[in-house]
């Protein structure tokens, strides 16, 4: 694979990684759990600084080698082959594909905002698979996403300088839209009457898990920043500008959310934005309040950029772990192909394509953030240890920012995270636990096809 990625086009990757469609659609859910407006701007804030101590972290490991793979690479140095191919499994069955499969859904709903869409399969919508899967609801806008997901896809064939490119620019105009948003939200001289909602004083638990709630849906809108790791076989100088690329990233964005965060509750009162339905996008009424049928259409044309683009850095970044997994037999072999024209992973591409349009088909938007979301932090914790074994045992030589507090912060609050979320989704967490584990057949399947030849 040609290293044809530099410091900005990485912390681009990063930005257009993050920023997608948490950011605008997000503040509905978050409202619901009944934090007042600083509460939710915290959570805002606070799940950026986590985000932040994680790339720190990650960072530390970026050192130990230039291979694409990313956490594959690192958990197999920290632990062997048989961890790193869980993490790998993890991010092929759940983390990867399921943030692919939940924006392409997005986006879908996006366009059918715009243009409705039909429902060829509506009369099956109440068919369920355990109660909380329905793949036939919404089939329609689930068919639309399949098609853009297969269209970047196949743009994602032709290379990666070429994918660089692209990402680029789509990702400044986002970055330039949403600043016009936060102006005109700030700017907002409307009526509506800012309502805050105060939280008992005796009821501390109550209160700690909304906000690990409303955490968990900013941490969708901050997913991503890990996944770039996946492209350092492709980097300029992967172990100096990746870790770099992370925190730059992460900055960039967290000051973008909260600002735009906050310019939503200057415009709407936090009771109205828990009043959206759960199949409207907060920052859509946001725009029209701000500038009626012109806010609509500004926001909805900002909203494809944005989600396309981030669609297109998962599919750029995604695939290059099972890439990796693949040249040391760990994966289907055919993924470690490399087109013979273009230098890019095209089977690894596939696969994830393949995955991606299943979990579409099977999930909701918000069921399959949460799941990503709860599937990444157990990988997290993984992370945390190796970075606590390697910096003991010497292997990691280099001074890590804020060692050892930062690393334990990033690693208890994943715990804690990690916890409350099995407690307050059981179902979602099982399915995200329960498809990790279905690697394990896997995991020797792949050993004994690779020592026979096969």
């Amino acid at each position: 694979l040609h290293r044809a990625l530099g410091l900005f086009s990485a912390t681009m990757l990063v930005v257009g990684l993050l920023i997608g469609s948490g950011v605008f659609k997000k503040i509905v859910p978050m409202s619901q759990t009944g934090l007042g407006e600083t509460g939710i701007l915290m959570a805002w804030g606070f799940a950026g600084l986590i985000s932040l101590f994680g790339a720190l972290t990650v960072g530390a490991l970026s050192s130990l080698t230039e291979e694409s793979g990313g956490v594959y690479e690192y958990l197999k140095i920290s632990f062997g082959r048989f961890p790193a191919f869980l993490s790998g499994w993890a991010d092929f069955m759940v983390i990867g594909p399921g943030a692919i499969a939940a924006i392409g859904f997005l986006f879908a709903q996006v366009v059918h905002s715009i243009i409705p869409i039909p429902d060829p399969l509506q009369a099956w919508e109440h068919v369920s698979i355990a109660g909380f899967i329905f793949p036939f609801a919404q089939s329609g806008v689930k068919l639309v996403g399949l098609g853009a997901i297969l269209f970047l896809t196949g743009i994602n064939w032709l290379g990666s300088h070429e994918s660089a490119v692209i990402n680029n620019i789509i990702t400044a105009t986002k970055v330039i839209g949403i600043l016009v948003l936060i102006f005109l939200g700030v700017t907002y001289s409307g009526s509506a009457e800012i309502v805050s909602i105060a939280t008992p004083a005796d009821e501390p638990i109550s209160y700690y898990s909304a906000f690990l709630t409303a955490m968990l849906s900013a941490f969708w809108a901050y997913n991503g920043w890990d996944t770039s790791t996946s492209i350092s076989g492709e980097m300029i100088n992967p172990r100096r500008n990746l870790p770099l690329a992370m925190a730059y990233g992460i900055t960039i964005v967290m000051v973008v959310y909260v600002l735009v965060n906050f310019a939503y509750m200057q415009v709407l009162p936090i009771n109205t934005l828990r009043g959206i339905g759960d199949n409207e996008i907060g920052g859509l009424v946001v725009a029209q309040t701000l500038l009626g049928d012109f806010g609509r259409v500004f926001f909805l044309l900002l909203l494809v950029v944005c989600v396309f683009g981030c669609l297109n850095s998962n599919i750029v970044a995604v695939p290059r772990k099972y890439f990796r997994m693949a040249q040391e037999g760990l994966f289907f072999r055919n993924a470690a192909h490399v087109h013979t024209r273009f230098r890019t992973p095209h089977i690894a591409l596939t696969y994830s394509m393949a995955w991606s349009f299943i979990l579409l088909m099977s999930g909701s938007f918000d069921m399959l953030t949460d799941m990503v979301i709860f599937a990444s932090f157990i990988v997290y914790i993984v992370l945390c240890v190796a970075v606590f074994k390697l910096k003991r045992n010497g292997t990691i030589t280099a001074n890590i920012v804020g060692y050892p507090y930062i690393p334990l912060a990033f690693l208890l609050f994943s715990v804690a995270l990690v916890l409350n979320t099995i407690i307050v989704q059981p179902k979602q967490s099982l399915l995200g636990v329960l498809l990790i584990l279905s690697g394990v057949p896997f995991y020797y399947y792949f050993i004994k096809v690779n020592k026979s030849g096969g």
